[in-house]
């Protein structure tokens, strides 16, 4: 009988294009079907909850599979697992849900950071972004926390996409000092495509003083992504947490 599992994954996305497989370049997607119908002998199709883009992180990527074989046993299938996948992909967690449960259209929630650094520091190279000139971080906070009063985020989508709808609940937005970086965290229940690191490099014009509060609104009541900032770079942010309904891992 066919059953579904849930797997949790955390990956250094550096060496990758992306989550998503494409025919340009290796993907985290890829490594992980291979891997896994490597192991159950089977062809095995992985959804994921979502995409991350070239050199993005994630500390929490989900996705499901279906397996018809035998049950699995998920603590010794983990360890397995992860002796077959690379040093920069790790697989932390399997479970058993639903058959209809669904890693992208079941999620409720979804979690980011950005981290930026201000020194040089070899132990953070491709973990973090360095910036070089000083930012406000106070007006950088009360432009974040505009952010919840909007639901259209047009102006933070990648251009010539073919998502339906630029509506976006966001539930908060701040940034915070963390020793020595600061980190933007922000969580909503569905993002665009380059939302987050569209929002951060507008952000970073916001904390230069090259843009107001009232033009950081201005930016998104356009609509047009010609409007905002530059994308910040891809290594400073992770996907870190995504949620879902407690009645999806309820087998009986």
């Amino acid at each position: 009988m066919k059953k579904r599992y849930f797997i949790y994954i955390s990956y250094k996305g550096t060496a990758y294009h992306g989550w998503q497989c494409q025919p340009n370049g290796i993907s985290v997607q890829e490594v992980l079907i291979k891997t896994l119908s490597a192991i159950l002998r089977t062809d095995i199709n992985l959804v994921g909850a979502g995409r991350t883009d070239a050199g993005v992180h994630a500390k929490c990527m989900v996705a499901h599979f279906d397996y018809e074989g035998e049950k699995i046993d998920t603590s010794k299938f983990l360890l397995h697992l992860n002796s077959f996948l690379p040093p920069d992909i790790a697989v932390y967690k399997i479970v058993e849900v639903r058959s209809t449960a669904h890693a992208r259209f079941d999620a409720v929630s979804r979690r980011y950071e950005y981290h930026v650094i201000f020194h040089k520091d070899v132990f953070k190279r491709e973990l973090a972004t360095r910036l070089f000139a000083e930012l406000d971080f106070e007006t950088m906070n009360k432009a974040s926390a505009l952010l919840c009063h909007y639901e259209d985020f047009g102006s933070f989508c990648k251009l010539h996409t073919d998502v339906k709808t630029n509506i976006c609940h966001i539930d908060f937005a701040f940034w915070k000092q963390v020793e020595d970086e600061w980190v933007f965290t922000i969580q909503a229940d569905r993002f665009l495509r380059n939302m987050v690191r569209a929002i951060v490099g507008t952000l970073f014009e916001v904390g230069k003083g090259k843009m107001s509060l009232a033009e950081f609104c201005s930016v998104i009541e356009a609509g047009n992504r010609c409007k905002a900032g530059m994308s910040a770079p891809a290594e400073g942010l992770y996907l870190v947490d995504i949620q879902y309904p407690d009645d999806i891992f309820k087998l009986s």
